[in-house]
């Protein structure tokens, strides 16, 4: 069998793992492995090679992707939806392995309903993908926001500061919620609870009456403020996909912050180390669980479906269930983490 495996959307830590994973048990099957370079980008240009065993070599703790990525809707113009299909005929694919977020799975559900073999692996930093508890590369993504976090409190603590931290979530709070109750911050703004500026304030002035001269807010970049009533972005450009690119909450914040309550206010925006480096012990397992696991179906033969974790089990879903819904933050998770705030 002759499979093709691509990653796309934006990178994360584990994908390597992936790779390596589903090479390594598709082999014992027999398969023969054609990597896309850049996600579907390798398909509409025909820009692909071999993956073999010898290539995998070394891969587990590489961050990155070996085959590249890019956020290319090939659906979003009807010649480039032919010339897909026209380059999965001429490659002789008998399946492509797709690892990615909403976007990139949902490409695979539409060539899945026009006949074409696929499988998916849930990837995307923000944890928003339905039917899985957790994607690989959230683990990392956290365990960077929460060392940063950790790294922040002596310098506000010591020049007795305001520091508003922008973490990644677009629809979703996942990372700003576990990153900031790992790493004690004082108040998390989040996509789903749109914030009040002048609670946060209040929030800041109570610290200070109460001896505590410094505060931490972690604000995921899609957390906006009611008054606004909707996303705050920089700029007015969207990707492929139609999203928007976000990005400016947390220098407003710092603004407001500052003005309302005269206190210094900083802001630092994580951005994309959030999606580098090494991913951690934890992500390595999953993806290399999620990847054996999708060479597996494969070779079951179950197509037009994505791999998750429930509870501690590695299932299957309908690729269409996955990519239904966005999995918003779990409110019970944010009510513990309140208990902290202020």
């Amino acid at each position: 069998m002759k499979v093709g495996i691509l990653t796309g959307g934006g990178d994360c830590p584990g994908l390597n793992a992936v790779i390596r994973a589903v090479v390594k048990r598709g082999a014992q099957f027999g398969f023969k492995f054609v990597g896309i370079r850049d996600g579907w980008s390798g398909l509409l240009d025909m820009s692909f090679s071999p993956v073999t065993k010898d290539m995998i070599s070394g891969l587990l703790p590489k961050g990155g992707t070996i085959l590249g990525t890019s956020r290319t809707n090939p659906f979003k113009k009807p010649e480039d939806a032919e010339r897909l299909l026209s380059n999965i005929k001429k490659l002789a694919l008998d399946c492509i392995v797709c690892i990615g977020g909403d976007d990139t799975l949902g490409v695979a559900q539409k060539l899945f309903e026009q006949g074409m073999a696929t499988v998916g692996i849930p990837k995307t930093i923000d944890n928003d993908l339905s039917a899985t508890d957790f994607t690989f590369g959230f683990d990392t993504a956290v365990s960077i926001v929460t060392e940063a976090l950790d790294r922040l409190h002596t310098t506000t603590e010591a020049h007795h500061r305001v520091m508003v931290v922008e973490v990644m979530g677009r629809h979703a709070g996942w990372i700003a919620v576990y990153g900031g109750l790992a790493g004690g911050a004082d108040m998390i703004l989040i996509p789903e609870e749109p914030f009040d500026v002048e609670e946060v304030c209040r929030v800041i002035r109570k610290r200070k009456d109460d001896g505590k001269n410094f505060s931490i807010i972690v604000a995921a970049e899609g957390a906006y403020p009611k008054e606004a009533g909707g996303v705050i972005t920089k700029e007015r450009t969207l990707d492929a996909f139609g999203h928007a690119r976000l990005g400016g909450v947390g220098e407003f914040l710092a603004q407001e912050v500052e003005k309302r309550t005269g206190i210094e206010t900083r802001y630092v925006v994580l951005g994309h180390l959030q999606r580098g480096g090494s991913p951690t012990a934890y992500d390595r397992i999953l993806a290399t669980r999620y990847g054996v696991r999708a060479a597996e179906l494969i070779n079951e033969k179950k197509f037009g479906r994505m791999v998750a974790l429930q509870g501690n089990k590695i299932v299957d879903v309908s690729l269409k269930e996955a990519t239904g819904k966005a999995k918003t933050v779990d409110m019970e998770i944010y009510r513990i983490a309140s208990v902290f705030f202020g």
